[in-house]
């Protein structure tokens, strides 16, 4: 079996991000999902949208998003979509937040490690191609926060999310008191429903910019403890998260251990094991550069 190919480039620009998708041959077509993170309300490591305004433009893409499961400017559409708006994304792109209305669609997972359905915001099925913009960095609760997250909690449903921080349990459950292992592997269970509903129609794309151990969801963030890396781009989600975690784990950067340790003590490689294991991609790549 053949190595997934990762392509890489050290300088991040939007036109880069351009020439990487190209590099993918990905048949992206039709109606075109554009899964980013819209950044919360005070967070001051989020990527703009400036930043992926030529790559939505020329899939002619629409910015996806769905609803938090905790408190924020971002748990309900009301304030959700006001954000959106303030964040400037839907002043520039076309926008849905895919479960401003339910009722949620629901994904089946029958190799689940964990779960078996995916509660995912009902828009999602509209679509008939996805392009995840993930900015890689860490993360309070996941470790770290790459493509596989955003294929699980990001498509998730409100309450999907909450679905898959309680391993399946009551979804408005506290998640602070959630078994870690069984949630970081439904996270894995949810990656694998979405990548297998856009199978052959997906390309995913890491943007490892301040690279801080929080993540955007977090109103106030650590500021960013590592130099910017690069961005890298697979139609291999596994693969890329694998590549962007071993660039991590390989640098001499002063900050690397503080984002290790965020890692490592949430378990966050457990996602990369799941995931390998539910067959949606390989942890095996070849790390192209692109000068």
């Amino acid at each position: 079996m053949s190595k997934s190919k990762v392509y890489f480039t050290k300088e991040i620009t939007p036109e880069n991000i351009v020439k990487l998708y190209d590099l993918l041959n990905a048949n992206i077509e039709g109606n075109v999902a554009c899964k980013v993170h819209s950044g919360e309300e005070g967070n001051q490591n989020y990527l703009h949208p400036e930043f992926f305004k030529p790559l939505v433009d020329k899939v002619n893409g629409t910015i996806v998003e769905c609803n938090t499961a905790y408190e924020g400017e971002r748990n309900t559409s009301e304030k959700h979509l006001k954000l959106l708006d303030n964040h400037g994304w839907s002043k520039i792109f076309k926008v849905d937040l895919m479960d401003e209305e339910g009722p949620d669609a629901v994904l089946e997972i029958p190799d689940g490690t964990v779960i078996k359905k995916d509660y995912v915001g009902k828009n999602l099925l509209n679509y008939d191609s996805l392009v995840v913009l993930s900015h890689f960095k860490g993360h309070p609760m996941g470790g770290f926060g790459g493509a596989l997250k955003q294929l699980s909690i990001g498509c998730a449903s409100s309450m999907g999310k909450g679905y898959i921080h309680n391993s399946g349990g009551d979804p408005w459950a506290d998640m602070m008191k959630a078994d870690q292992d069984k949630f970081i592997m439904s996270m894995a269970d949810a990656a694998s429903a979405v990548a297998k509903h856009f199978e052959g129609h997906s390309a995913y794309i890491n943007v490892m910019k301040n690279l801080s151990v929080d993540c955007d969801c977090c109103a106030v963030a650590e500021d960013p403890c590592m130099k910017d890396i690069g961005i890298l781009a697979s139609l291999d989600p596994i693969a890329l998260d694998q590549a962007c975690i071993d660039l991590i784990y390989s640098s001499k950067d002063e900050g690397r251990d503080h984002f290790v340790e965020r890692v490592e003590s949430r378990h966050g490689l457990l996602i990369l094991e799941t995931a390998a294991k539910l067959n949606f991609g390989s942890r095996e790549y070849e790390l192209i550069e692109v000068k």
